[in-house]
């Protein structure tokens, strides 16, 4: 359980980092969308290689992937529905002040979209033993941008260092709880549920990278966007065949 946790705060540490890179640095919009397309590459060959098709093989014939993955989906978009009428629609917007009345809906929807990835994790760790590499470094990359943009906003709207990086370390603890979780409360669940949750958890990915992150990654990287998109997936792809030959 503690390997769980540790491996949870690792993948979510760039939160962290995301955060202290904005606060001493100054990224372009150009760049910051760049990262994000990179980013999504690595979660969509994650989603694909390391979720899908693992829970298809191990719900085989049941119709639980299918399910899982439509649930997980549809779970998402109306969260994040719901909380982006509290005034976190633009949580990923580089330069959208953040002011301290928003801070709660922010808050929330980030761990929205630090939960399923956590999840999956400690449940990789429950199933083989060992922590999915792929996994680990899409999630970590993936969350670098996300924070970066959050902070730079943040920063527009007044807040200090200190308080910008404590809200990262909350956030991080909160969402590697949540790999202890993946880890501990399905240890007892079938084959059928495990592949239900884990395609949950590819469903919700997905929708959040349709509806935020490469919109936002388009927005501010351009059409190089798209190249880098292309890259992570190669690499990411790259660390799955290294993991399994």
């Amino acid at each position: 359980m503690i390997d769980a946790f540790l491996w949870g705060l690792l993948a979510t540490s760039s939160l962290i980092l995301g955060g202290i890179i904005a606060i001493r640095f100054t990224l372009s919009n150009r760049t910051i969308g760049i990262i994000m397309g990179f980013g999504a590459g690595t979660l969509i060959s994650a989603i694909s290689y390391e979720l899908i098709f693992e829970a298809v093989k191990i719900g085989k014939g049941t119709g639980f992937p299918a399910f899982g993955l439509f649930a997980g989906a549809a779970t998402f978009f109306f969260s994040d529905k719901l909380i982006g009428n509290f005034g976190a629609k633009n949580r990923m917007n580089v330069g959208a002040s953040k002011s301290s009345s928003l801070v709660i809906p922010m808050v929330l929807a980030i761990i929205l979209d630090g939960i399923p990835e956590s999840i999956v994790i400690g449940l990789g760790i429950f199933e083989g033993g060992k922590i999915s590499l792929a996994m680990l470094v899409a999630v970590f990359i993936s969350n670098l941008p996300e924070a970066i943009a959050g902070s730079s906003g943040m920063k527009s709207g007044g807040w200090s260092k200190t308080k910008i990086v404590l809200l990262w370390v909350f956030i991080s603890l909160f969402c590697a709880l949540s790999t202890v979780a993946g880890f501990s409360l399905f240890s007892g669940a079938s084959n059928e549920w495990l592949s239900f949750i884990q395609a949950f958890a590819g469903g919700a990915i997905l929708m959040m990278l349709a509806n935020s992150m490469i919109p936002e990654a388009y927005e501010h990287g351009g059409k190089l966007a798209g190249v880098f998109t292309v890259l992570g997936f190669f690499v990411s792809v790259c660390v799955v065949v290294y993991e399994n030959f």
